[in-house]
């Protein structure tokens, strides 16, 4: 069985993270491996619907992801976790947990962020709708020492993607093409 490992995407809201977790899965299915996406979203509505967005409430998130990614890393599954985790601790946390990790840091602009904003959280937050939103009451602590650090801003998903799969080649996670 091949050794499993985790890609953990962090940045803001609307940077990008759940766009390239899902052609990131593509890529890696493509090339045979056993793929599970853990999106913020979506593991927030199932893992965690009893927790806001307070510091803890965060933090207990973060750490009930890293405990799933875990469990599928150690089982030979390439998981691939798109969370904001604005907190360097959670992150580095979650590093010590998977142990094969890969820190991407989706980096954006906070005025882009806004400006494409899908869900409209950055205009709900400006008029006061939200008051815990990374990026404008939340503080969003940046990566120091990611593996990878793609800017949606500038580069094209598949770009973003391409950086990420040569990182994985690199450090062993994947057979070079």
């Amino acid at each position: 069985m091949r050794e499993g490992f985790g890609v953990w995407l962090t940045g803001l809201p609307a940077s990008g993270k759940t766009t390239i977790a899902r052609t990131l899965e593509k890529a890696l299915r493509r090339r045979g491996l056993r793929v599970e996406v853990l999106d913020g979203d979506e593991v927030r509505r199932n893992l965690s619907p009893d927790l806001g967005f307070t510091r803890k409430d965060r933090e207990t998130h973060a750490r009930r992801v890293a405990y799933v990614a875990k469990l599928l890393v150690r089982n030979g599954v390439a998981v691939i976790v798109g969370l904001i985790s604005p907190y360097r601790n959670f992150r580095e946390h979650a590093r010590k947990q998977i142990g094969n990790f890969v820190e991407v840091w989706v980096r954006c602009p906070l005025e882009e962020c806004i400006r494409r904003d899908p869900k409209g959280l950055y205009e709900k937050a400006m008029r006061g709708e939200i008051n815990d939103l990374t990026g404008i009451q939340d503080p969003y602590e940046e990566p120091l020492n990611p593996e990878v650090t793609v800017d949606t801003s500038k580069e094209s998903v598949e770009e973003s993607v391409n950086k990420i799969i040569k990182k994985l080649e690199n450090l062993g996670y994947l057979p070079s093409t």
